[in-house]
Order: C-alpha cells, then sequence, then structure tokens
C-alpha cells in the first residue's frame, strides 16, 4: 500500500495532463488514521464520478461494538453515518473549479425511511464508506492542485467528523438505534397479538404535499378509537399505546379528503422503519405486507390467475396465462397471486386505484349477467376465503361499496383524520348477499406455485449485461424498460439498483440450480444475509449505491420483465 504523499507526487506528475491520466491514481493509500482507496476513475469529466472508498479500521474510529452488534444496530448506525456523511459534504466542502462534474462528492442520499444499504458498511474491525468524486478538469486536462483541495482537505474533514466515534454527537446515534430496536420489537411482536398492523397514538400522517415524505406541520395527529386501542411495552420508548389492526378483513371507510388513503399509505410505507420526526416512526406494518393495484398493460408471463379469471370466451388458458398487455382486472389479478407466491400474508388495497369489475359486481348486473357468461370472480367473493384458508388478511380503502361489511371483520371510519371504529353501525346495514355467494361457490384457495425462471432471461451482450436505473419507475435490462411505477413500496432508486444487480447475479449463479421462483429469491436473500449485499455486486471495490429490496419488489420486477423465460 502506497502513503498519502506518494499520491501527492502523482497527481502532481501529471497536472495539465490528459485526463485519462487520472486512471494511473487507482489504488489504496495509507492516510495515517484512514485509508483511501481509488477503486474506478471516470474517463471523462463528463461522465459518471470516480468510486472512492474510505477505510477507517476500529483502532482509529473507536465506536462502541455493543451499539452495532446485532443487524438491525448495524443497519441503523450505518444508515445513520450515511446521512452524517451527506450532511457533512455539504458542511465541509469547499470551491472545486472545473468543468464537468469536476468537484462533485456525493453519497447515498436517504430517503425518510431507514434501509439496509452499500454506502456504509460496518464490520467489526472497520467501517468502509463508499462514495463518489468528480475528478477535477480544466476542459480534459488534470487539474492537480483542485483535487488535492478534495483528497487532503474536504474528505478528512468529513471522515473525521463522521467517521470517527469521538467527533459524533453520539446521543443522537444511540437515539436512532434504539429508536430502531423500539420499531422492530414492535413488528416482531405483531404475530403474537394477532395484529397485521399498528398504528401509534400521536403519528402525524399527513406528509406535506403529494410529492414530499416529510410530515405536515400542524397536522392532525392520530388517536386510535378506544376499543382497538393496544398497548406496547419497548425498551426504550416505555408503554406505546395505538391502534392495532387486527388479522382478517378490514375496511377503511369514509368521506373523500378526510384521510383513508392517507392512513393506507402510512401502512404501506410501515413496512420499513422510520427516522425520528417523520411521523411515522411508530407506524408498524407485517413485513410481507403487499400494495395491489390495477396496472394497465403490464405483461404477464405464465401466472395462473384461474382464481380470479376463467373460463375465456376465446378459450385462452388462465392456469399459465401470458399477456403482453394486460386489462385492469387481469393486471390485478396477477398482481395479487404474484403477491401470494412472494410471501405477502397481507394485501394494502385502494378501491381508487382498482379495477371496478375486478373488484365486485352488484345484485343488477349479475341478474343481467349470469355467472356463466362472466368469467372473472370478483375480489369480494375471494377476500374472505384467502383469509380462511390462507391466512392471508386485507386492509381495503373502500368509498363507494358498502357490500364490502358483509365479508368485513373490522370497519374503521376516518372523519377528518380522526378514526373510528364503526364495525357494528356496519354489520347492521349489512344483507348478508355475499355471504351467502361465497357459501354457494365454496372456491378453494390453494394455489401451487411451481413457476421456474429459466437461464438466458437475462442475456449476456457483447459487453455483458448493461443495466440502468430512472429514478423510482424503471429498471433498463439491456435496453428493456421494466416498468415499476405501480411497485408503490420502493422508496429508493437505490433498491431497483440492488434489484438489477441481483437479477445479474442470479443469472450468473442460481439458474443452474432449476428453484422454483420463490425458491430461488429466498436463495438470493439467504446469500445476501451471509455476506451482505454488497456481495451481489461484482465491481472493483463494490457499488456504494444498492439499498435492499425486500423479496416482494424483488419478484415483482421480474415479472414485469418482458423478456422473462419460464
Amino acid at each position: 500500500m502506497k502513503n498519502s504523499e506518494t499520491l501527492k507526487m502523482q497527481i502532481e506528475k501529471i497536472d495539465g495532463k490528459s485526463y485519462r491520466m487520472y486512471k494511473d491514481l487507482e489504488g489504496e493509500y495509507d492516510f495515517g488514521s484512514f485509508v483511501l482507496c481509488i477503486d474506478h476513475v471516470q474517463g471523462d469529466p463528463f461522465a459518471s464520478p470516480s468510486r472512492i472508498r474510505i477505510v477507517v479500521d476500529q483502532n482509529s474510529s473507536k465506536f462502541p461494538k455493543e451499539i452495532f452488534d446485532n443487524k438491525i444496530k448495524n443497519i441503523a448506525v450505518a444508515d445513520f453515518l450515511t446521512r452524517e456523511f451527506h450532511y457533512n459534504i455539504n458542511k465541509y466542502s469547499q470551491k472545486v473549479f472545473g468543468s464537468g462534474k469536476s468537484g462533485l462528492i456525493e453519497i447515498s442520499k436517504c430517503p425518510q425511511e431507514i434501509l439496509d444499504r452499500t454506502s456504509i458498511i460496518i464490520e467489526q474491525d472497520k467501517i468502509e464508506a463508499r462514495f463518489y468524486v468528480g475528478f477535477p478538469a480544466r476542459g480534459r486536462s488534470v487539474l492537480a492542485r483542485e483535487l488535492e483541495k478534495i483528497l487532503y482537505n474536504i474528505i478528512p474533514n468529513i471522515v473525521e467528523k463522521t467517521l470517527i466515534y469521538k467527533n459524533m454527537d453520539s446521543k443522537r446515534l444511540i437515539s436512532r438505534v434504539t429508536l430502531v430496536e423500539d420499531q422492530e420489537y414492535i413488528r416482531r411482536s405483531l404475530t403474537t397479538r394477532g395484529l397485521v398492523a399498528f398504528v401509534a397514538n400521536g403519528s402525524i400522517l399527513p406528509r406535506e404535499s403529494g410529492v414530499s415524505t416529510k410530515a405536515l406541520k400542524g397536522g392532525i395527529e392520530f388517536t386510535s378509537p378506544r376499543d382497538l386501542e393496544v398497548e406496547f411495552n419497548t425498551k426504550s420508548h416505555g408503554r406505546i399505546r395505538g391502534m392495532g389492526i387486527k388479522n382478517g378483513i378490514t375496511l377503511i371507510v369514509g368521506g373523500g379528503y378526510h384521510g383513508k388513503s392517507t392512513l393506507l399509505k402510512a401502512l404501506e410505507l410501515g413496512v420499513y422503519n422510520h427516522i425520528e420526526g417523520d411521523g411515522r416512526e411508530f407506524v408498524i406494518t407485517d413485513e410481507s405486507a403487499l400494495k395491489i393495484r390495477a396496472e394497465d398493460s403490464r405483461c404477464i408471463t405464465k401466472t395462473n390467475i384461474s382464481l380470479f379469471i376463467s373460463k375465456l370466451p376465446n378459450g385462452k388458458d388462465t392456469i399459465e396465462f401470458s399477456t403482453e398487455n394486460a386489462s385492469g382486472s387481469t393486471s390485478e389479478a396477477a398482481n395479487i397471486i404474484e403477491g401470494i407466491e412472494s410471501g405477502a400474508k397481507v394485501l394494502l388495497i385502494d378501491e381508487d386505484t382498482s379495477a371496478t369489475n375486478f373488484m365486485m359486481r352488484d345484485d343488477l348486473m349479475q341478474k343481467l349477467v349470469s355467472k356463466e357468461k362472466e368469467p372473472i370472480t370478483p375480489f369480494i367473493e375471494i377476500v374472505r376465503p384467502l383469509y380462511k384458508q390462507n391466512g392471508i388478511s386485507t386492509i381495503m380503502v373502500v368509498g363507494s361499496s358498502g357490500e364490502f361489511f358483509d365479508v368485513a371483520d373490522s370497519v374503521i371510519q376516518l372523519d377528518n383524520y380522526e378514526a373510528k371504529n364503526v364495525t357494528v353501525e356496519a354489520k347492521k346495514l349489512s344483507r348478508g348477499n355475499i355471504i351467502q355467494r361465497i357459501i354457494d361457490r365454496d372456491l378453494k384457495t390453494n394455489i401451487v406455485f411451481n413457476r421456474v425462471i429459466k437461464a438466458g432471461t437475462i442475456a449476456q451482450g457483447d459487453k455483458g449485461i448493461k443495466m440502468k436505473t430512472i429514478g423510482l419507475n424503471v429498471l433498463s435490462i439491456n435496453h428493456e424498460d421494466i416498468e415499476l411505477r405501480a411497485v408503490e413500496q420502493i422508496v429508493d432508486s437505490e433498491q431497483i439498483n440492488a434489484i438489477g444487480s441481483i437479477m445479474k447475479w442470479a443469472e450468473l449463479s442460481l439458474m443452474s440450480k432449476e428453484l422454483n421462483f420463490g425458491e430461488m429469491v429466498d436463495n438470493i436473500i439467504c446469500q445476501i444475509d451471509r455476506n451482505g449485499l454488497i456481495s451481489m455486486d461484482r465491481l472493483k471495490g463494490g457499488s456504494g449505491s444498492l439499498a435492499m429490496p425486500r423479496k416482494q419488489e424483488i419478484m415483482a420486477t421480474y415479472n414485469r420483465y418482458r423478456k422473462l423465460k419460464v
């Protein structure tokens, strides 16, 4: 390993020379309190910034091991340090001259949710930080002094204030760790309490705007109806009371703009832990909960949708159903079946984003169009058997159809963001027609999942496999776009980066094992648990831009890939 003085001399030697001379700087350099690793230098000042890694050993960082001695704590600390690193980039940056991306320094920008990332990795003996630096240039010539400013002034300051424990706000760090521990304790306790979700009293559910994830200032605090209130005795935050949503079928009703979809959105993101100040710190949902919606024009590949759709007029098979352009009802049926295949034990549905003919058929329509002439079995007739036979609960926002009262176990009304338990009133209005239909149909909802992803799904080109992420909506594989707009529980583009890396890794490492789809993804997650998310990436030094997705989002991405081979 070279030392920092050697690096400085190398930089000075190439001052004013071709930008490509920066490539000679790749390697590891000892800066005393840390090691600087230049893993990859961009080929051009306008290209993606250079990949840099900082390694600080435990003897220098002196983080108490008890604050990261399990996986949950480790993720919390790494997330905290990533946010601090990002803050300190802005705090300690200096003006750097040059063209293109000269002087740019960036690390993962974390949302309100806390995710397992590769930006900062904490091990027993060291901390590694991965980030990006735009090497300075005048036109396409090396600007040595500007690079020295970055490597010898800016970065050491950031490292000193971020990765050395004595220089940190340790109280804030420990507070973050204990918060995440208590959030995770509640999530792990849901099943034993017969719950699928919990919303703490005092939570602020409304957001600043439709495009902001921050809590609305002065937003109405959530208060649980007295008869739905439950209590958790947490290690650090004491007794936390709030609304428990039980296993079964729960309806959220109320007038427009009274908070129904806001509550559902909070539950949807309750599969993740949140930072303090988010307002939804103790909105906790079963980690497998999946948002379901209609998704016109998505592709479907050999999915068994016969539970919902059968006896098509053209005789088309719905046991291994495929289409390049699904309708609203067909796509929603596929989304539910694929969700169950991914292990989802809770379905989250908003009437507003569902296909009307998929959700229900009223009595008049049943009289006009007989069951024999209608290939769709509406969700209203399946939601209860799904729970009774498969243990799959549903939380659903309903604004227009009171027929769902028949099948509901709980009905929660939102009135100006105030929650009320109106189950008794709703059941009094229930006519029982739907229950009778369910009895008459005697549906069996057991589904056998045996799809196997075939080798060659992710094809190797002359230059390997090309992956590109576009925001939260698109993963491009070899220029084939996978549309993910409807996969609503993705909260960070780095989760899509990770899914791309996972799909590439699986193609190269798993396809020969002939595992069914669910087993294949379980195998991937086990590999990540053993070796870290960084093991999915083959870049020199590893990518710092990966965030852990759930099994549900990994499988949802595969399912929307038009070149999927099953």
